[in-house]
């Protein structure tokens, strides 16, 4: 009877051997696409239907790697690859749905267009002025030697005034008014770029956690098929109920972190739809976007080209422009000017004069306050339009050398990952043919490299997002998508 269960038991082990060890003991394709993604390093392969739920479901080579390139940062999506069209495109509907849903960018939006009427009126101050005005009452006048006049009268006047020199106060004033319509428009494009790094940042977590929850799904499967064998085992010897023990708990710690990543995908999904809507593109693919890496060095030379440089930039041309106008109002101011008045009623009249009119402005001890306070606060914002952009310049470095890492952790854990193999060959074979292995060592052996998957995706996809945000501190996402 004891031969029996033995023999029995050594019978169930050596088909859950087999089975386990379909996957790694067939070579794998080799796969010579230019870019492979996150979702195709994952996806099942096809297995033979007598071991599916046993056979692994990694489907590629472990050693497929993506291709990480430093790309000119100003190379934008031509450097990108046919292969990546179409979730590029997807990338970029998503993006332009979440700043026109945006109420933050139409809010900057209208700014900007306040500050651009604001120039005009301005301007305007060159055009004449005319007025009318009116008055009815009645009138009681008289003086010596002449008739009393007492009654009801009506007075009406026209007023035309145009400005022939004023030093140059409303071309200056224009300026001003200039720079600040460029600051509210840079504004708006940084709003937009922030919707657009959030609308980018959420694809990619919702892909990362898309993919993770594959990996997952893949791990409980695999420790289902462990489990299903156990039972077979088990119920020819009780001995073995710890190890079935034990893999219905890795089972259910699989299931768990599959079921929290995929809860994490739902809320990001919920965030990504306050920016794009209901509507959401698929995730295949969406890596391959953000795979090039932008030089630091053509960074660090167009840092002063983005827009909240460019912004502090015309923030401090608008208040050199502001001094120069208020200088200019203390200069002599030269017009014209032409009135007519008539009055109706008793004491009738008429009147009309017109000549040239002459301003100067001596002394005003509150002019010196003003413009020296506005060239303090012109060279407050060019000290910090520098420091800004020495910030930005760090900052961008700094992301370049998160990416650089996360790029050489991807393809260290992709070697890893090929030893990783190895050992779950090695394990599985020690215990089925020698002996030498328990089922807690092929679990463990499982569990580990499941867990160095899931370490590529974080790898690969903190690859992404390092890129992302260095496209979005350089020219911007647009120049990378469209």
């Amino acid at each position: 009877m004891g031969s029996t269960t033995s023999k029995s038991t050594w019978t169930a082990c050596a088909m859950l051997a087999v089975a386990l060890g379909a996957a790694v003991s067939a070579p794998a394709s080799a796969v010579t696409a230019r870019r492979v993604t996150v979702a195709q390093a994952s996806a099942p392969a096809p297995v033979p239907a007598a071991n599916g739920r046993c056979i692994s479901d990694e489907g590629a080579d472990p050693k497929a790697t993506p291709t990480f390139r430093t790309v000119p940062a100003t190379a934008g999506a031509r450097s990108a690859g046919a292969d990546s069209v179409a979730p590029r495109m997807n990338l970029l509907a998503m993006v332009q749905s979440a700043i026109r849903r945006s109420n933050a960018v139409g809010a900057a939006k209208l700014l900007a267009e306040a500050a651009a009427i604001d120039i005009d009126e301005a301007h305007a101050q060159l055009y004449p002025q005319v007025g009318i005005s009116g008055q009815i009452g009645g009138i009681d006048a008289g003086a010596p030697n002449t008739a009393a006049v007492h009654g009801s009268q009506f007075q009406g006047g026209l007023n035309v005034s145009a400005p022939l020199y004023d030093g140059g106060h409303i071309r200056d004033l224009t300026a001003y008014r200039s720079h600040l319509a460029e600051v509210a428009k840079f504004g708006e494009i940084g709003a937009q770029e922030q919707v657009a790094l959030q609308t980018v940042s959420l694809a990619l977590d919702r892909s990362r956690y898309t993919v993770e929850a594959q990996v997952y799904d893949q791990y409980a499967r695999k420790m289902g098929c462990l489990v299903d064998a156990l039972q077979q085992i088990v119920a020819a010897d009780r001995g073995r109920t710890s190890e079935l023990v034990q893999a219905r708990k890795t089972q259910q710690q699989a299931e768990l972190s599959r079921d929290q990543t995929l809860s994490q995908k739902r809320l990001t999904e919920i965030r990504l739809k306050r920016f794009v809507g209901d509507d959401l593109p698929p995730t295949e693919g969406i890596t391959s976007v953000m795979l090039d890496t932008p030089a630091l060095d053509d960074l660090l030379t167009i840092a002063s080209r983005a827009s909240e440089i460019r912004a502090l930039d015309s923030q401090a041309d608008a208040l050199d422009a502001y001094v120069r106008s208020v200088l200019d109002g203390q200069k002599p101011q030269l017009g014209v000017l032409v009135a007519a008045t008539k009055s109706a009623g008793a004491g009738t009249s008429r009147s009309v004069s017109g000549g040239l009119t002459f301003n100067w402005q001596i002394f005003n001890a509150s002019n010196n306050y003003t413009t020296e306070s506005a060239r303090k606060r012109a060279a407050a914002a060019r000290l910090t339009r520098e420091d800004a952009l020495e910030s930005r310049k760090y900052r961008m470095a700094e992301v370049h050398e998160q990416a650089e890492h996360a790029m050489e952790r991807a393809r260290s854990v992709i070697e890893i990952l090929h030893n990783s193999e190895l050992v779950r060959n090695f394990t599985l074979q020690q215990w089925q043919q020698l002996g030498r292995r328990s089922l807690f060592d092929v679990m463990a052996a499982e569990g580990d490299h499941y867990n160095m998957r899931v370490q590529y995706v974080d790898a690969l996809y903190d690859t992404q997002q390092s890129n992302a945000l260095l496209w979005s501190l350089g020219l911007g996402l647009a120049v990378h998508l469209e």
